[in-house]
């Protein structure tokens, strides 16, 4: 295995594209929206919009992916709710989602934001992660999206 992106199943024949890095020294890959949708503007008590990428991601078992807000999306309202997504080397091929990415967005612009298809929405980025001299974790996934709150 190494690490890489792949179209996730029931998005085969959408014309998803792979994310690519804008330029060589780049840390982070752009990743575009799956479909088009509208992110309302946030109103207390708003639950964040889910915006689908058709993609999942592999990597190696001592890395993981964060998903990250581009610079320009607070600019044009875009504010992740959690406001960095991780995604662990387990989330690959779920069954709940076969591990589809999904960027968890509100938006603070004031009115409501239309996103396409295609535009860039984030960007994932691949690092290496460390655990203790005692760690003994055992556990394994045992679903998709949210699905470690699962397990305490």
């Amino acid at each position: 295995m190494s690490r890489g992106f792949e179209v996730v199943k029931g998005y085969e024949d959408k014309n998803i594209n792979l994310p690519e890095r804008s330029t060589a020294h780049s840390a982070g890959y752009d990743i575009e929206a799956a479909e088009d949708l509208v992110i309302p503007k946030f109103v207390p008590g708003s639950k964040p919009t889910l915006v689908p990428t058709g993609l999942k991601v592999y990597c190696e078992n001592d890395e993981c992916v964060l998903l990250l807000n581009r610079s320009s999306g607070p600019k044009k309202g875009f504010i992740l709710a959690n406001s960095v997504g991780l995604i662990d080397h387990d989330y690959y091929g779920n069954p709940d989602n076969d591990g589809h990415l999904f960027f968890a967005y509100f938006n603070c612009s004031g009115e409501d934001i239309k996103v396409k298809k295609g535009d860039k929405i984030g960007q994932a980025v691949f690092t290496k992660f460390l655990v203790t001299d005692n760690d003994n974790a055992t556990g394994s996934r045992q679903g998709g999206f949210g699905s470690t709150d699962k397990n305490n």
